[in-house]
């Protein structure tokens, strides 16, 4: 059944509560646990942290909001650290960075397949196909700097072969803006799929720009530095999908829908029964914030929130592997661009693009470099050498 948004109240915003002992808790299994346990872990420590990351703005411009904005804040950082502490320490800062990677290809597609809109379903699979590289050239990184393979963290859900190449994704900045939906006609999970991107894209960005700096290896060090301007740009980009015309409060309320209907997605699919009583423990306490805000945007805007969201939930997130969705679009949209914010055919590229290209190049390119005579196999290329001799 349905969770329906304003039937459940959730748990009370002063009940929510939290020990140092839990937040800093169990961890999963690096090779034990299923793959997508860990895609549903990063993808929500990026959507609590970027509702951190907006509460704190709303609150420097927003002075009647911020008793309220702090207080629902503190939950949401807890709520953070218990999601990011399930990690294990045994995962190396590269074999992170596949797994960010698998995140974004994977909820990517599902929410490029489940998206009503073509404009915003288009945006999603060109930046699906950007991800896609960056998950092949990390794998050369990885098998390179640390003779690891990349599958023993992908568990072979995710392919792991060349996308758009990340030589060619980097743009002028007018050519990363795109169309906004419509805050009066668009559908709410247009919208909620808009902002679980921005999230996912935002901590990518960060989390890359923060252990960039502590590789010695100077190539890693600029794949780094390379692929964090590309996150920049999909930031850019999925942000620009957001109508500016939205109120602070109508944001903020939109957040906490797409936090608790990701927590639902989370939820029902699952397959660790402790990790579960997390997502279900944690959708009671989003469905007690979506409360607070709903009531403040009834105060404040005089306004209903069923003009803004839905009912229910829309139908979850599927949690799976789109090898196949990925390989169609890789067959059918290899080649788009982007000029302005339309897609156009590689031939048909600005010249701001190109030219900008040419500048940030000039040195040479570290993508190119890393994945030069890259064919993944399974093991690595210690292995293949041993069986050779």
């Amino acid at each position: 059944m349905a969770t329906r948004l304003f039937d459940a109240k959730g748990v009370p915003l002063e009940k929510q509560l939290f020990t140092w002992k839990e937040l800093a808790g169990n961890t999963i299994s690096k090779l034990d646990d299923d793959a997508f346990t860990r895609v549903r872990i990063i993808l929500m420590n990026g959507i609590e942290q970027q509702a951190n990351r907006f509460q704190h703005h709303c609150a420097m411009l927003n002075g009647e909001l911020r008793e309220a904005l702090a207080a629902v804040r503190r939950v949401e950082h807890h709520q953070q650290t218990m999601i990011n502490w399930l990690i294990s320490p045994d995962h190396s800062p590269l074999e992170t960075t596949i797994a960010y990677e698998q995140v974004a290809i994977e909820v990517t597609a599902a929410l490029a397949q489940q998206e009503p809109d073509d404009y915003l379903a288009q945006t999603y699979r060109f930046g699906l196909l950007e991800d896609f590289d960056h998950m092949y050239r990390y794998s050369a990184l990885m098998d390179r700097v640390e003779g690891k393979d990349a599958n023993n963290i992908l568990q072979s859900y995710t392919d792991i072969i060349p996308g758009r190449p990340t030589v060619e994704e980097h743009r002028a900045p007018a050519d990363d803006l795109r169309t906004p939906y419509d805050r009066a006609s668009a559908n709410p999970i247009s919208k909620m799929n808009a902002l679980t991107l921005v999230a996912g894209e935002y901590q990518t960005r960060d989390y890359y720009m923060n252990i960039g700096p502590t590789f010695t290896d100077p190539v890693a060090r600029q794949l780094y530095a390379e692929i964090a301007s590309i996150e920049e740009q999909h930031v850019t980009q999925y942000a620009s999908l957001l109508d500016p015309s939205e109120s602070w409060l109508e944001k903020w309320l939109l957040m906490e829908a797409t936090e608790a209907y990701n927590y639902y997605s989370c939820m029902e699919s699952e397959t660790n029964p402790w990790v579960k009583a997390i997502w279900e423990r944690f959708l009671e306490y989003e469905l007690g914030h979506l409360q607070v805000v709903a009531n403040l945007f009834q105060k404040h805007e005089g306004r209903d929130p069923a003009e803004i969201l839905p009912t229910e939930m829309p139908d979850p997130i599927a949690y799976q592997s789109n090898r196949e969705f990925v390989r169609q679009t890789l067959e059918r949209e290899l080649n788009l661009r982007a000029r302005g914010h339309q897609y156009v055919d590689k031939a048909q590229e600005g010249e701001a693009s190109i030219a900008y290209r040419s500048q940030i190049h000039a040195d040479g390119v570290p993508s190119e470099i890393i994945a030069a005579g890259y064919q993944w196999h399974p093991g690595t290329e210690l292995s293949r050498a041993i069986r050779a001799a």
